[in-house]
């Protein structure tokens, strides 16, 4: 199929197309036209991918989100001038589903993402820079590092053998110096990006948030400023869901969301409603209105993201009282 010609589409047609990722290949589905072909996940791949492809004629382009798979080909695509939406793996297998589509093969999640993008129009982003890619990579280094010091001091407390003690504790050590240079590459190359640098010192500025949060946000979340609030909370998994049907009205619960983003916002949220007397008043005016610690600080918790959301959208500090 490869070495065939897609067909010319007519001047009306806008077609959709849809990428398969995977790390050494792309299968690509043309909709309507129903062509299909795959290319090698590299620079000669996608130099035949967008000679195959014309920017006017494609409406979008979707793909799934994979990891750092994905990340070349939406840059490059998006580079010459293709609208990109990439989208949640869960999501475009729920709508293969909901179209009674069971098989799976990677021409047939092409197609299914082809259609999903006529049929659902997902949001095209600007895909994030290669110095934000990185540093989401020693952010999540400097999280894992993090944890594997915390189990390690956990399981000091248990040890008896006074060998084994010496031991972890010189493992610990070396962690904590780890996580020390980590930290100190963060705080370097967000202020040598002077956009990062800006997002940086608005969410700094939000009572609570601290350069642990900021960064872990500001990496997580690059969407921040660019959506809706719904949807900023949808995204960290801090919206409550309706679950509603005919007389039935369940409790409403988060759900799904980047775990990092939402995790990052828990202290800064119990730091918020110790110490910052608007956020100690919502946090209060909720536990009277009988809803319990745990819903109340999570809401604390999307007050906070909303604030930043609306923050970095106005590219403006936090402030007590707003003119």
């Amino acid at each position: 199929m490869q070495g065939k010609d897609m067909p010319e589409p007519s001047a009306a047609t806008r077609v959709y197309v849809g990428i398969d990722v995977c790390k050494a290949w792309l299968d690509v589905y043309v909709h309507p036209l129903g062509h299909a072909f795959r290319v090698s996940n590299d620079l000669v791949g996608l130099r035949v991918l967008k000679k195959r492809l014309v920017p006017p004629d494609v409406a979008l382009i979707v793909m799934e989100a994979t990891g750092k798979y994905h990340r070349h080909a939406q840059r490059t695509l998006h580079a010459a001038g293709f609208e990109v939406a990439i989208v949640n793996p869960l999501r475009s297998r729920l709508f293969a589903e909901a179209l009674g589509a069971l098989a799976k093969t990677d021409k047939i999640d092409a197609r299914l993402l082809a259609i999903m993008g006529q049929s659902l129009e997902p949001r095209v982003l600007p895909p994030s820079s290669l110095a934000l890619e990185e540093l989401q990579e020693i952010v999540r280094a400097r999280h894992t590092a993090t944890a594997e010091l915390t189990a390690l001091t956990n399981r000091l407390s248990e040890i008896k053998s006074a060998f084994l003690k010496t031991e972890l504790k010189r493992q610990a050590k070396s962690l904590t110096a780890r996580i020390e240079r980590l930290k100190a590459e963060i705080v370097k190359r967000i202020k040598s990006e002077t956009a990062l640098l800006r997002r940086y010192q608005i969410l700094l500025s939000i009572p609570g948030i601290g350069p642990v949060a900021g960064a872990t946000l500001l990496v997580e979340l690059g969407e921040l400023g660019q959506v809706s609030k719904k949807a900023i909370a949808l995204l960290a998994g801090l919206a409550p869901l309706a679950d509603e049907s005919g007389n039935k009205k369940g409790v409403r619960r988060i759900r799904g969301g980047r775990a990092l983003a939402r995790l990052a916002l828990y202290m800064p949220a119990v730091a918020a409603i110790r110490y910052d007397a608007g956020f100690k008043a919502f946090y209060q005016r909720l536990l009277t209105a009988s809803k319990k610690p745990k819903q109340a600080l999570t809401a604390v918790m999307r007050k906070l993201l909303v604030l930043a959301n609306a923050l970095i959208r106005e590219d403006r500090l936090w402030e007590p009282v707003h003119a």
